[in-house]
């Protein structure tokens, strides 16, 4: 696929997790997952704990996004301590603390990510965007699953691709929420890199998960035109 593709683990079977990984493993291109505190939004999910169990039977990268409003260099250790590759922030929870905290995980051989809500400016990225790695935008609202797409999300990625090309950034744009084939085209046109597919877009279109996993790719495919 043109595109790369990152299953939300919050949104598969939790009863069959290494079931269901060395599924996805075929054709993911890294995992996601998302840990949330009940404080940055009304919702708990995941945990390091979680991402270092699925480092013991897969080797496909985890981007771990913290929906978290305190976060030190505890957390971000014990993230990369669990095996994460690519750990995702919110700009406006780390402001005061944003290069020491890109140190830390650049320091680990890690990449840096940071997330923009639908209420945010990408601006907010330009004091340190030569040292990120991964822009993300937020195309619902931030938390749940199921929530309606955003389209005016849509012009942040324009922006974020406008920027690299422009300036010659090589970070990655990737998308999450309500990522399907209802808006596979709008995204990758506007230049997403990395699909992040939940139910919607991936574990709600079959009961078995690779029957699943072939549809999704079927219909990326044909709404991207491979």
């Amino acid at each position: 696929m043109k595109v790369k593709f990152s299953p939300s683990l919050m949104c598969m079977d939790l009863l069959n997790i290494e079931k269901e990984i060395k599924i996805l493993d075929e054709k993911a291109d890294y995992y996601h997952v998302d840990i949330l505190d009940w404080h940055y939004c009304k919702n708990m999910s995941l945990a390091p704990c979680f991402m270092e169990a699925i480092s013991k039977i897969s080797k496909v990268p985890q981007d771990v996004h913290l929906y978290v409003d305190n976060i030190e260099s505890d957390l971000i250790e014990l993230c990369i301590n669990s095996g994460a590759e690519i750990i995702t922030m919110p700009p406006e929870v780390v402001e005061r603390q944003t290069m020491r905290l890109i140190r830390q995980i650049k320091a680990a051989g890690k990449k840096v990510g940071f997330f923009i809500n639908p209420s945010a400016r990408l601006d907010i990225l330009e004091p340190y965007i030569d040292y990120v790695d991964r822009v993300l935008i937020m195309t619902v609202d931030p938390g749940f699953a199921g929530q309606p797409f955003i389209p005016q999300s849509l012009d942040k990625i324009r922006q974020a691709k406008q920027w690299k090309e422009e300036k010659g950034y090589t970070y990655e744009i990737a998308a999450d929420g309500c990522c399907n084939e209802k808006y596979y085209k709008d995204l990758y046109d506007a230049g997403c890199e990395v699909f992040i597919v939940g139910t919607s877009g991936l574990f709600g279109k079959s009961k078995d998960t690779r029957e699943a996993l072939a549809i999704t790719e079927k219909l990326i495919n044909e709404a991207i035109g491979e």
